[in-house]
């Protein structure tokens, strides 16, 4: 019996683990079956039914010819559902589009009720299972327009001519697949301006929840705050400037000290404003402008952002204007290395936002005037004065007029040419007294730069032939000459009334053309 116990005990310890065998493998035949049994979904979407698609939702026709290609790319089979549901990068997409709003952009797709019931399982949902993949492929072309701005037909009759950054559908189609564009967010693929903008805008809604900022009352008749002065709006005054950060601390005093005026001309900096030493009735109508507007501002500045190429500032050398700032700027390997006041059109002659490559420096230049100018003054001026050319310094050639090279030639001793259409150039000028004022629009298009010699100079110093003194020499010969440039350089006129620097610190410009308000309205229109 003793050998018989252990013997017993063996075959039953073989015929259980012979049984889980047979279990575990009947197991994995089962599962396998099961397999077999639930395919993979295959919903049929082909050009009949997207055709029939856009007939019941017309409102997003205009993704029509889109949606066919990709559609037909994947074999006619639908894109976001599987065996589960809804797949997890629709759910990816939809969540960025419900996050516009964080990109200054109404979350308004025109079947919104539609797309919201897909994802946030309400039971009114009665799209079958095509329509349902068809929504949110419109959905998702819908999310690439809106961040990719308005479309460049639009962008041309607000007079921006600057290279527009494409919008190739075909590659957002292909990102489909891949399942990366909507849920990766690389500084890379926008404007570095646009990322700035972005995160001012979200101090700005900060700002705006907690009630903003009151209305400073100085009450009629106002003229001026100086140090030392105490009255109440003082106290307003320093609360409103350590909102937006011009004050550090808010020692809600009402007597105007050094601290308050040192915070003036901080706000003064990122205004444009002409630093002053008193608080002006400029000031105080800058300071009451609604934190809601300021926002609008911040908004319309982010969609001129989505227009621009990233690749733009990634050259080693390039001029950039920023009209409503009045300020030239020469970047250099990705650094500030000049910076000039400038004068620019106009509201009647506005100075064009485009771009072109200088080529060519010309010292001790004629002034070929504009047959717009002949019309306009040099004409009348002849009627009323028969001598009026040769007061002018001015001479027929080839039967137009140009004015002779000197200090008094409206071009001044300088001028720096990109060859443009629009018949725009950086120069000089003899009207110096125009850089010292806040608001300089005043030529009929040109860009007057309020240190040419500077800029000469900067952009000529890789040749050593070309030595300042030679540079005075040659502006102030009294004859033309012209110097090409051995490597072009790209101009890049802009329009940016809201610009964070590089310093982090976020600047308003007066919208000098009135171009703001046209834009902003197109982006909240419904």
């Amino acid at each position: 019996m003793k050998i018989l116990y252990p013997l017993i005990a063996a075959i039953l310890l073989f015929s259980m683990i012979s049984c889980n065998k047979k279990a575990e493998k009947k197991g994995e035949e089962l599962k396998e079956t099961s397999e077999k049994v639930v395919p993979e979904l295959k919903i049929s979407i082909d050009s009949v039914g997207i055709t029939a698609f856009y007939k019941r939702y017309p409102k997003v026709v205009k993704f029509q010819d889109q949606v066919l290609a990709l559609y037909k790319k994947n074999n006619s089979t639908q894109l976001w559902l599987d065996n589960k549901g809804v797949v997890e990068f629709a759910n990816t997409l939809f969540n960025k589009y419900k996050g516009l709003e964080q990109e200054g952009l109404k979350a308004n797709f025109p079947y919104n009720e539609n797309i919201s019931s897909i994802f946030e399982h309400i039971p009114e949902n009665k799209l079958a299972k095509a329509d349902t993949d068809l929504m949110i492929t419109n959905l998702y072309f819908y999310y690439v327009q809106k961040v990719s701005g308005v479309d460049e037909k639009t962008t041309k009759s607000l007079e921006w001519l600057l290279p527009r950054k494409k919008v190739n559908y075909q590659v957002f189609s292909d990102s489909i697949f891949k399942k990366s564009t909507i849920s990766d967010d690389k500084k890379s693929k926008m404007f570095s301006q646009y990322y700035k903008l972005r995160d001012a805008l979200q101090q700005y809604r900060e700002i705006e929840k907690k009630g903003g900022w009151k209305t400073i009352e100085v009450g009629e008749g106002f003229k001026s705050l100086k140090k030392g002065d105490s009255v109440a709006a003082i106290g307003q005054i320093r609360e409103r400037l350590f909102l937006t950060g011009d004050l550090k601390e808010n020692s809600k005093s009402n007597v105007c000290d050094s601290t308050l005026i040192s915070g003036i001309k901080n706000f003064e900096s990122h205004h444009g404003l002409t630093p002053k030493n008193i608080i002006l009735p400029e000031h105080i109508a800058e300071l009451n402008i609604p934190v809601s507007d300021r926002i609008k501002t911040i908004i319309v500045n982010m969609e001129r952002c989505r227009w621009i190429d990233p690749e733009l500032e990634k050259g080693k050398e390039f001029i950039e204007v920023n009209i409503p700032e009045f300020k030239l700027y020469l970047i250099r390997n990705h650094e500030i290395v000049f910076v000039s006041p400038v004068v620019v059109g106009k509201a009647m002659t506005k100075t064009v936002v485009f771009s072109g490559m200088m080529n060519n420096i010309v010292f001790s230049p004629y002034w070929n005037i504009p047959p717009s100018i002949i019309k306009s003054e040099i004409k009348p001026g002849m009627a009323k004065n028969k001598n009026y050319l040769a007061q002018k310094n001015l001479e027929w050639n080839n039967g137009a007029v140009r004015q002779l090279p000197g200090k008094n030639n409206s071009l001044g001793l300088v001028k720096f040419l990109f060859p443009n259409s629009n018949n725009i150039y950086l120069h000089d000028t003899p009207a110096k007294s125009l850089f010292e004022r806040e608001n300089r629009a005043f030529s009929h298009g040109c860009v007057r730069v309020g240190k040419p010699r500077e800029l000469a100079i900067e952009l000529l110093k890789q040749d050593p032939s070309m030595t300042p003194e030679k540079i005075d020499r040659a502006m102030h010969a009294g004859k033309e000459s012209w110097y090409t440039l051995k490597k072009k350089i790209p101009v890049y006129i802009g329009y940016f009334t809201a610009w964070v620097d590089r310093n982090g610190n976020l600047n308003f410009y007066k919208d000098v053309y009135k171009r703001d308000d046209s834009l902003i309205k197109l982006l909240t229109e419904e």
